[in-house]
């Protein structure tokens, strides 16, 4: 999953140095939010609590950017798995809320605790659905959350003042909906095995440098050809944490997203002879049981697809695609995904964490604060009032 049709003089003092952040006993100490992806991690909360929920079959997630789209991420790319029913209040849409006698549980998640927009679903929420549990995911100071958790005697679980909301997918904000979800959280963390895997260090590694490479060279979107759909919200979490991370200073990295093979017929041709200032990243999932093509419904001038089943068709059609990338000297590289399982969502989620926070220090930016947005904030109040 390396840019291997991309050649570039690797920096060796770079590499060495990354090598030495990864390899440091002390990595826990520099980067603690690191340790929510082990297993050793302490949860917020305990096993009763999850027994208690069990019986419930609708869940509203209520949050904004990296304190629900992880969650969604995860609930998209197993949906298959899941029977329960999970609702996304991740923006102000007023269509979303439609009354009901069901009894659900509204997670709400804000590490401040005090998102206007998350503050506002869940006050129009509560209004419609008055019988509703509630659980709120938020640090324990004052703040407007933990000032009414106490007057309506909800319950609070920590949200670690130490995990940035983008950073936080496998620690409380994640892993409790994931377990209501009927997943392994423990799975999810294999953290501490892949910093010893020298296949997964020097991928990572690589595609850090190369990636610092391209942003110097004025390659700075980087576009996510993606050719699984259950994997779409999984790259919104990574464009925000892409964007919000590294975007400072005159600096950063723009994430698009493009849905693949859909895509061929709209955007291909611009990322093919249009501007060189991309790189791109070409992303599926083996599929077992895909539908199958009917062959006594093609002619001739189809007999190439006979015999196939849809999943076939895509990765025929990604490989073509990388293949025209490699004639054109386009800079890519490719993810195949073999299992759909938690071991495997870690990993990815592991990755792209350690990829960020690597190229916040070789872009020498901060990669945990987000200065600017807090601009907007302190904006909106002020137009509001």
């Amino acid at each position: 999953m390396n840019f291997s049709n991309f050649k570039f003089k690797s920096n060796l003092s770079k590499k060495k140095n990354l090598l030495k952040k990864i390899n440091n006993k002390n990595i826990f100490i520099e980067f603690p939010l690191l340790k929510s992806l082990t297993k050793e991690y302490q949860m917020g909360y305990d096993r009763s609590l999850i027994k208690s929920l069990k019986n419930y079959k609708k869940i509203n997630l209520i949050g904004m950017g990296g304190s629900i789209l992880g969650t969604q991420a995860i609930y998209d790319f197993f949906k298959q798995r899941i029977k329960k029913n999970f609702n996304f209040f991740d923006n102000l849409q007023a269509k979303k809320f439609v009354s009901s006698n069901e009894k659900k549980i509204n997670i709400l998640v804000s590490k401040s605790g005090n998102t206007l927009e998350t503050i506002s679903n869940f006050n129009i929420l509560k209004q419609k659905e008055k019988k509703n549990k509630n659980i709120f995911i938020t640090e324990k100071k004052i703040s407007f959350l933990t000032t009414l958790a106490k007057k309506l005697k909800i319950e609070v679980i920590e949200h670690k003042n130490f995990i940035g909301g983008r950073y936080s997918v496998l620690s409380e904000v994640g892993m409790l909906p994931a377990e209501l979800m009927g997943l392994n959280e423990k799975k999810f963390k294999n953290f501490n095995q892949l910093i010893k895997n020298k296949n997964f260090v020097n991928s990572l590694i690589e595609n850090v440098l190369a990636i610092n490479h391209f942003v110097f060279n004025k390659k700075t979107n980087s576009i996510i050809l993606n050719y699984d759909e259950k994997s779409d919200s999984f790259f919104r979490w990574y464009q925000q944490l892409t964007a919000e991370s590294l975007g400072k200073k005159g600096k950063g990295i723009l994430p698009l997203i493009s849905t693949m093979p859909k895509d061929n017929h709209s955007l291909l041709q611009l990322y093919l002879d249009g501007p060189k200032n991309n790189f791109f990243t070409f992303f599926s999932v083996s599929e077992k049981n895909s539908p199958k093509i009917n062959n006594s419904n093609l002619n001739s001038n189809f007999s190439h697809l006979k015999n196939k089943n849809l999943y076939k068709i895509l990765v025929s059609q990604k490989k073509a695609t990388e293949n025209v990338f490699n004639k054109k000297k386009i800079p890519f590289r490719s993810f195949n995904v073999h299992n759909r399982n938690e071991e495997t969502m870690g990993e990815l989620f592991s990755f792209f964490i350690l990829e960020t926070i690597l190229l916040g220090q070789l872009m020498k930016v901060n990669p945990f604060d987000q200065p600017s947005v807090e601009l907007i904030k302190k904006e909106t109040v002020k137009i509001l009032r």
